[in-house]
Formats: C-alpha cells, sequence, structure tokens
C-alpha cells in the first residue's frame, strides 16, 4: 500500500467511528471528512490524488437525495391528515398483542419496501407505528427499528424497492420482471421473501414475551383529507411505471430512454403539487413553511456528506485494492473458485455495508463485480461461465441491502428511522439498535446466501 492509500484508509476509519458513536454529530462528522478529502485533492499532497469541489459534488447521488426530500415534505402532509392514525386504529382492532403488531407491522412494511424505496417506505410506516405507539402507551423504538430493518430487506425485492436495485438494474440492464424471474430461474423476490419469512420467525422469537392484550378503540379518527394520501400512492405508481424505461447505458440504439434524475424528480413534483393543493385548500401558505421546515436535513447531509467520502476513498485507490484482493485470492475460474468469490462478496459486503451506507457501496462495488465476473466467463464449466456474473451481481445486492440492517448507519432506511424517533424524542443507541438488528440480518442473509448458489449453480 502506499502513503496515499494509507492515508485515506485511515481518514475513512476514522470518520466511521466518529459517526458510528456520535449520534447528534454525524451530519458535520461526514461533511468534515469530505472536506479533508477535498483539501488533499486540491493542494495535491498527494500527486496521483485528485479531487476538486466540482468532482466532489458529482459524487453525490442527487436522485437519492430528492427522492428522500419529495418523499419526507409529501409525508408530513399525510401525517397531518390523520392518515396514518386510522391504519393504526384499524390495525389494532385486527391484531391481539404487541408482538403480533410488530410482526405484522414489520411484514406490511415489507411489503410496500418491495415496490417503493426503502427510506420512502420508512418514511410513509414509521408514523403508523408511532402513531400505535402513543396510542398503546408503549415505547416505540422496537417496532420503528423493526419497520426500519424489513423495509431495507425487502427493498431488495424489486426494481423499484430500494436504490440499491436501481443501480443494479440500470448497470446490468435488468428490467422489472428479471427480479422476478430470470433466464426461467426465480429471481431476487423470491429469495428476498424467503429471507423475509425467516425474520419474521425471528422477529416472533425476540417478542415472544410480548403477549399483553391489546384493547381496540372504538372512536376512528376521522381523515378530513385524503389527498396527500392519493399523492402518496401516485408516487408510488410513477416510481414503478418509470422503472419500465431503460436508463441510456441499458437503452437500445434510437430507444427513449429516462435521465438518472427520474426518481427523484417524479417525487419532487408529487410533493410540490400536494404542498400548492394544501396550500390553496387553507388558503394559507403554511403548509408549505411546516413542510419544508420539516426536512429531515440531518438525514440529507449526512448522506451527502457520505457519498463524497466513498468518492474520495475510491480516488484514493482503497475500492482496487479491494478488487486485487479478491482476485489474488479466488484465483482460477473453477466452481470452487466462483463459491469462494461469491461468498467473500456477500459477507464482505455484509460486513462493509454495516459501516458504510450501502448506495454509494453498491455503485462503488458493481464495476469491481463486473471484473470479477469477466473472469469467469471463459471457465470451462457451463454452469460457471454463463451463471456467474447473475449470481454474483444478485450476491452483491444480498449482502450489501440486507448488510445494511447491522448498524444504525448502514443503510438509509435505518438513518431515517432513527431520525424520526430522534425527533420524537427518543434516542436510540448503537446497542440497543443491533439487540434486534443482528439476529434478524444474520438470518436474512444466510437465508439469501444459500439459495442464490442453489438456483444459479
Amino acid at each position: 500500500m502506499t502513503a496515499l492509500n494509507w492515508v485515506a484508509l485511515a481518514i475513512f476509519v476514522i470518520t466511521y467511528v466518529l459517526i458510528f458513536t456520535l449520534e447528534k454529530g454525524r451530519p458535520y462528522v461526514a461533511l468534515a471528512s469530505a472536506l479533508v478529502f477535498v483539501v488533499l485533492g486540491i493542494i495535491r499532497v498527494f500527486p496521483d490524488y485528485s479531487y476538486g469541489p466540482l468532482a466532489a459534488l458529482r459524487e453525490i447521488d442527487w436522485n437519492v437525495l430528492m427522492m428522500i426530500a419529495g418523499i419526507m415534505g409529501t409525508v408530513v402532509l399525510f401525517i397531518d391528515s390523520g392518515m396514518p392514525k386510522l391504519i393504526s386504529e384499524m390495525l389494532i382492532s385486527k391484531v391481539s398483542s404487541l408482538k403480533w403488531m410488530i410482526v405484522v407491522m414489520s411484514l406490511f412494511a415489507g411489503i410496500v419496501s418491495a415496490f417503493v424505496d426503502n427510506v420512502a417506505t420508512v418514511l410513509m410506516i414509521a408514523p403508523v407505528a408511532l402513531a400505535i405507539c402513543a396510542k398503546l402507551g408503549v415505547s416505540p423504538v422496537p417496532m420503528v427499528i423493526c419497520v426500519s430493518i424489513s423495509s431495507n430487506l425487502q427493498g431488495a425485492a424489486t426494481l423499484v424497492g430500494d436504490t440499491t436495485s436501481i443501480l443494479l438494474a440500470k448497470y446490468a440492464g435488468l428490467d422489472f420482471t428479471d427480479f422476478f424471474f430470470f433466464r426461467g430461474r426465480p429471481g431476487m423476490f423470491w429469495v428476498t421473501e424467503a429471507g423475509a419469512l425467516v425474520s419474521a420467525l425471528i422477529i416472533c422469537f425476540m417478542f415472544r414475551k410480548e403477549n399483553n392484550k391489546l384493547e381496540p378503540f372504538t372512536e376512528r379518527t376521522k381523515v378530513e383529507d385524503k389527498f396527500p394520501g392519493i399523492m402518496l400512492a401516485g408516487t408510488v405508481v410513477a416510481l414503478i411505471a418509470v422503472s419500465f424505461i431503460p436508463y441510456k447505458d441499458a437503452a437500445a440504439p434510437g430507444q427513449f430512454y429516462k435521465p438518472d434524475w427520474s426518481n427523484g424528480t417524479i417525487c419532487i413534483l408529487f410533493f410540490l403539487v400536494c404542498m400548492v393543493r394544501t396550500c390553496i385548500k387553507e388558503h394559507s401558505p403554511r403548509a408549505a413553511k411546516k413542510s419544508l421546515k420539516e426536512l429531515d436535513l440531518y438525514t440529507i447531509t449526512l448522506l451527502a456528506g457520505l457519498f463524497i467520502v466513498i468518492g474520495g476513498i475510491k480516488r484514493a485507490g482503497i475500492i482496487d485494492l479491494i478488487a486485487r484482493g479478491i482476485f489474488d485470492l479466488c484465483g482460477g475460474t473453477t466452481r470452487g473458485a466462483l463459491f469462494l468469490t461469491f461468498t467473500i462478496i456477500v459477507w464482505m459486503s455484509v460486513l462493509v455495508s454495516a459501516f458504510i451506507d450501502n448506495i454509494p457501496y453498491v455503485a462503488t462495488m458493481l464495476p469491481v463485480v463486473r471484473s470479477l465476473a469477466a473472469g469467469f466467463a471463459v471457465s470451462s464449466d457451463p454452469a460457471v461461465a454463463g451463471s456467474s456474473t447473475i449470481l454474483l451481481y444478485f450476491g452483491l445486492l444480498v449482502g450489501a441491502t440486507l448488510g445494511g440492517n447491522l448498524t444504525p448507519i448502514g443503510a438509509s432506511a435505518n438513518v431515517q428511522g432513527i431520525g424520526l424517533l430522534r425527533r420524537a424524542g427518543y434516542t436510540v443507541k448503537p446497542k440497543t439498535f443491533m439487540k434486534y438488528s443482528v439476529p434478524f440480518t444474520l438470518s436474512a442473509v444466510f437465508v439469501g446466501y444459500a439459495l442464490l448458489w442453489i438456483i444459479w449453480i
């Protein structure tokens, strides 16, 4: 390793240690670290390292940030409409105990997250969980954590379920149906659902003592304005519809393609329509002011900083070192070498995504996986040559998406869920989060890991 590699790695490790331990200061740590990487690139301490402000801004996934801001604004109006409270009252009337309420909410969040970005799902479902716990007079921390990690799990089920799925589909040229069946074999949807089933059993076990009966509410909240709910549904439908339009890299010559920022634009447009309509209805700009004020700048700033940090270590050659290390360790094109490579990608992604937001990590690792898969394409074993690419791509998705559940900072959905709890007055320590996330994650990842190998080899 060069001096540049060591310095970049040291900054990176210090950054994530501080982010992991300093809850309130996380955005400032991320921005400070991003600034360090940019300054090092400007003053050219290392001749081989260049990283200016414009390059740093290009590393930020603005599409993701626009999606978060747009959905977040619409959800604020959705909460004000009273719909989350009504949904919570309906669920309470159908479930007998707190244990089953947590299981139902987790599965409900997972189902929604299969078709909606997992951050958006948390923004939609977590307020319902908060309302339920407020009604019951219990802490919402366990339920919101389970909602967050369930959303992150099932986000890998479909093309539109998570930004990582969108990144993979764009890079590998997959469409919406390929996540269900690809080349006549079960796709990521069925692999993810199997993991979700096992994780639901884990949740049942973790909350096995929470058998206190729930009293149904005879009075129901009256929803005066259903328009925010319609706008949320419209956002979902639009995101699904646009998923069938290819990106430029996957489009055939002359075929219409969508811009990289299409999903974020959809979320922003629906939010603006909802906000303007609400202001007109109330004859006041109050709705606009409240929506803008409630935007979670904490989460947006943290993610923006992390995108720049990941861009910095990529330019410093840390990612290339990882790729070369895997090549050296798994030399050869045999089935055994593929199994070792697949195992490393899955479990390395679990470990790395526990501390690095899985969106920039997947974006960074996709070229690495493509290079690894190209080596197996010349294998004399037909199963290895024909299936290695999709096996390694899906393995990356399983490890990175599900692995992000291990820690509170490993996935955007977790960051968002903890942010909602923080604004509600609840502080979640890493130890508390991992009490629920570790058994949930390890069981789901192992199921996905085993099924992918069985299906594709």
